[in-house]
């Protein structure tokens, strides 16, 4: 999952204290939209990742550096954004990561909920509101020095160019440099990820606390998630998949990945599901035996697809899950999961249907259901759209739709 490191040698070093106590990482968005969007996915993942492993993990909004703006991996100036749209961006992002961290406990986390860390999402205009301008650039500034600024990439590609760099944006390394510096100081958070375009920005932090904290601090980078033509996907390059359900529907995020081309689908299963490498193994053999079928491509999607599924309508829930079987029932007063399971014709015989129900192989809307005595509620089994979506094992989709 990982593209780089700084320090390059540190290798050994993480790990030993990756293992030995839990640690804080963070990573950034800035509010160049309402939305983030799949460019932004990876990251979100990894914090999940360290989310599962026991660490803490801190969302970091930029609300003081959305006004900058980032120059890495931009070929001109980002337009001044106007302080409502800022507000509005904000707020839509911040919804963004408070959704995924939560859909992921409730929709994919097997394990007891009480062991995930709950994600800390900040907005860093919460310090930089208080802070003096002649104080920071007396203070914070004079430990930059300007020749290994104007080294980083993210510069150099800009002042060689007929566009150039304004000050504002040569100025955003110290910023997110500080916001590092921040986080160290009141979370004790060691570690920082971002896509491989930040690492000049990610070294530069490193820098700041080697400067000021005298601590270790670790800048780890993912690589980016491009087009087949290289590209990143963003709002920038013109193809955003945003993580808005009201700007991407949940059907044409599932076809974004079920389209995705055979070379990419088995890295983009390591980076971006929770998939065992056993697993991916699997799924990739499978697809060797029979490649039309897609089946990587599936999987990848009902696994991103989770999410969204209380947005789709009884329409689309039938596109995505193309030929399960479509059961209406009508809602009667206390119909049980295993009365549920027989009525939709999940199982050849009650025993089965005891056997797997009780095993926990019998999902509703992606919940597992093991009480085969459960009543079924409006509130707790069943969609906005007025339909379930039933699953046996792996693979054995049913989707009923409730008759009033």
């Amino acid at each position: 999952m990982y593209q780089d490191m700084f320090p390059k040698t540190a290798a050994n070093e993480i790990l030993d204290i990756l293992n030995g106590s839990p640690q804080c990482v963070y990573a950034g968005f800035d509010p160049t939209a309402r939305s983030l969007h799949v460019g932004n996915l990876l990251v979100i993942i990894n914090l999940l990742h360290w989310q599962r492993g026991g660490h803490n993990v801190i969302a970091l909004v930029g609300g003081a550096t959305g006004f900058i703006g980032d120059p890495s991996g931009r070929s001109s100036e980002r337009t001044a954004l106007q302080e409502e749209i800022l507000r509005k961006n904000l707020a839509g992002i911040k919804n963004n990561l408070e959704t995924v961290f939560e859909n992921h406990k409730k929709y994919i986390w097997t394990e007891d909920e009480n062991k995930l860390k709950p994600p800390i999402i900040l907005n860093n205009e919460e310090w930089y509101r208080n802070i003096d301008s002649i104080r920071f650039v007396s203070e914070i500034g004079r430990h930059f020095r300007m020749g290994t600024m104007l080294l980083k990439q993210s510069v150099q590609n800009r002042i060689n160019s007929d566009i150039g760099m304004s000050f504002t944006e040569f100025s955003y390394q110290i910023f997110q440099s500080y916001d590092w510096l921040h986080l160290l100081n009141k979370y004790n958070c060691k570690f920082q990820i971002g896509g491989s375009d930040q690492m000049g920005n990610i070294s530069a932090g490193h820098e700041l606390i080697s400067r000021t904290a005298k601590k270790n601090v670790y800048g780890l980078t993912l690589p980016l998630v491009t087009t087949e033509e290289g590209d990143k996907f963003g709002k920038s390059a013109g193809n955003a998949i945003w993580l808005d359900a009201t700007m991407t529907s949940p059907y044409s995020m599932y076809q974004f990945f079920i389209r995705t081309k055979d070379s990419d689908v088995e890295k983009l299963l390591k980076l971006l599901t929770f998939y065992s490498l056993g697993e991916i193994k699997d799924i990739m053999y499978k697809h060797t035996q029979h490649p039309e079928q897609r089946y990587p491509q599936q999987c990848l999607a009902e696994h991103k697809d989770v999410k969204s599924l209380v947005s789709l309508t009884s329409t689309e829930l039938q596109q995505v899950f193309e030929g399960a079987s479509t059961v209406p029932l009508l809602l009667s007063p206390g119909i049980t999961v295993l009365e549920l399971g027989l009525k939709a014709k999940c199982f050849a015989t009650e025993g089965d249907a005891m056997r797997i129900i009780q095993a926990g192989g019998f999902y509703i809307n992606h919940q597992r259901m093991k009480k085969i005595d459960e009543v079924i509620t409006e509130s707790a089994h069943i969609l906005p759209n007025h339909t379930s979506l039933l699953r046996v094992g792996k693979r054995n989709y049913y989707i009923v739709k409730w008759q009033t």
